[in-house]
């Protein structure tokens, strides 16, 4: 029929959400190139500094954290300090037979690790495993943060797994230059509540999810 505008279908935004996501993955990637070892670590230090003083992080008393990869902030810090102030701090531990993530208790500020399935230390077997709706807040890590509070991962849809049985706090962390004004939003994206980075504490609103 003339005049007609035909509508984009379900499968059609998928592959753009897709592949909106993977170019942006590289322009992140190709923005951090510039970022020297010194740098990162001034920013991770910053970042905690940042952490520390919010009420939002005092107030916990169970946090899942992560180690940091070479392109992330290093919170270990604050994690440490957590630790030695009586809260009970988990790191991602990966299940093979079930393929997603568990939280698992650190013990002995850190001594306790053991090698991951993906290169990343890990608390070992025996370690207890908190349920993830028992956790108040969540250390999220990714590859870029959007204003309305979404997060760009990796791609292997693991973290979108774990926090999609998180009721707790979910606080994205990122390098200023991993925050772009939106990201596109599939059915299985998960919304932070806050975004942590070296300059600034973002509090999103429910508004900016929808």
């Amino acid at each position: 029929m003339a005049g007609a505008v035909r509508g984009i279908s379900k499968s059609e935004k998928m592959i753009s959400a897709l592949e909106q996501k993977k170019e942006l993955r590289k322009e992140t990637r190709q923005r951090l190139q510039g970022i020297s070892a010194a740098q990162r670590k001034d920013f991770s230090e910053a970042a905690v500094r940042q952490l520390l003083q919010r009420p939002e992080w005092q107030e916990v008393k169970t946090v899942l954290a992560y180690l940091p990869l070479s392109d992330e902030l290093d919170l270990r810090s604050a994690l440490q300090s957590a630790a030695q102030g009586g809260k009970m701090v988990a790191l991602p531990r990966f299940m093979p037979d079930e393929g997603k993530y568990c939280a698992a208790l650190v013990e002995d500020q850190f001594a306790n690790l053991v090698p991951g399935s993906f290169g990343i230390p890990e608390p070992p077997l025996e370690a207890e495993c908190i349920p993830l709706n028992r956790l108040d807040f969540v250390l999220v890590p990714g590859v870029a943060f959007g204003l309305n509070g979404y997060r760009l991962g990796r791609g292997k849809g693991f973290y979108d797994r774990l926090l999609a049985e998180v009721t707790g706090v979910k606080c994205g962390v990122a390098l200023d230059e991993q925050i772009i004004r939106e990201l596109p939003v599939e059915s299985h994206d998960i919304p932070m509540n806050f975004i942590l980075t070296p300059t600034r504490w973002l509090s999103i609103s429910a508004a900016a999810h929808s």
